[in-house]
């Protein structure tokens, strides 16, 4: 849930957008529970806390993203500010294989998909998918290589280090897949997914170097493959992407919830995500109707 724009206006203004007040998942947009009880009288503490945390500390606002329904029935009813928005996401729907899979597919669709797969094949590209008991000190040194090199091509630096990753595969190896593509015997690129026995999502992508739609491969196929090999029935890929569509995903809603401490903010901002939601409904529409799959006619 994007705000820089509303930090941009209080810039101008000459008011100070942060600190803020925000209950997610660090860096991970993911829908789950923001409130870790399952009392009522808990929840609505909760809830009324956070704008009271706000207040007290002089935070301009409060920010809950990516709730499940329970959470977000919550917030709505304390009349929270609520922001609508979309992701894409891949179902299993119980497929033998990857060919059943591209059969429910238009036949556009399914051609350019065997068509990019063919040029990685083709290119002498061979690859590997590795769960986290698996995973060897040398493949995850090489997926670090990936992970930093990918944030300096965004002019960006890497907030994770390399021994988080150590850690991760150690604690929770049976969460873990990387994804490895070699090249005459060397890797080249690698993809790092979460996941469990309902949903795997799509974390972290890099390569060392350039080859024709193998971030394709490595990001969505193998992992669709591995999906349904394990019969895993959700992929989520994470936020933005509309190249997501052409590969079997579905775009499905996702929302977060908002307080804004200044009274003549929180009406603009309100007007404005009134307005957005408009347009995120209209957007929506318009992902179903350009949704891959065979026509139901």
């Amino acid at each position: 849930m994007f705000d820089w724009a509303w930090a941009e206006a209080y810039e101008r203004n000459g008011l100070s957008y942060y600190p803020k007040l925000v209950s997610a998942i660090p860096f991970t947009p993911i829908t789950s529970s923001r409130l870790l009880t399952n009392h009522p009288d808990t929840k609505a503490l909760i809830v009324n806390a956070l704008s009271q945390i706000m207040r007290q500390n002089k935070m301009s606002s409060a920010h809950v993203l990516f709730p499940d329904d329970d959470s977000a029935e919550w917030f709505k009813q304390a009349g929270w500010m609520q922001r609508q928005g979309v992701q894409f996401r891949w179902q299993n729907l119980d497929y033998s294989d990857f060919d059943e899979f591209l059969s429910q597919l238009s036949h556009d669709k399914r051609k350019k998909i065997r068509q990019e797969r063919k040029k990685v094949t083709d290119s002498g590209v061979i690859c590997l998918q590795v769960k986290g008991g698996e995973i060897t000190p040398e493949q995850w040194n090489f997926f670090y290589q990936c992970y930093e090199n990918t944030y300096r091509e965004h002019r960006s630096t890497p907030y994770l280090t390399r021994e988080f990753f150590t850690t991760i595969g150690n604690s929770m190896p049976q969460n873990i897949l990387l994804i490895l593509a070699y090249l005459d015997e060397k890797p080249i690129a690698a993809a790092l997914n979460i996941y469990d026995e309902v949903t795997l999502y799509g974390r972290y992508w890099g390569s060392m170097q350039y080859v024709p739609n193998l971030h394709f491969e490595l990001c969505y196929y193998q992992a669709q493959i591995f999906c349904i090999a394990e019969k895993i029935e959700f992929f989520e890929g994470g936020a933005q992407g509309e190249h997501k569509l052409a590969r079997g995903f579905k775009a499905r809603p996702t929302c977060s919830f908002h307080q804004i401490a200044n009274p003549d903010f929180a009406v603009a901002i309100e007007d404005f995500v009134v307005q957005e939601s408009k347009g995120v409904a209209a957007y929506a529409n318009e992902l179903d109707e350009r949704a891959p799959f065979k026509s139901k006619d």
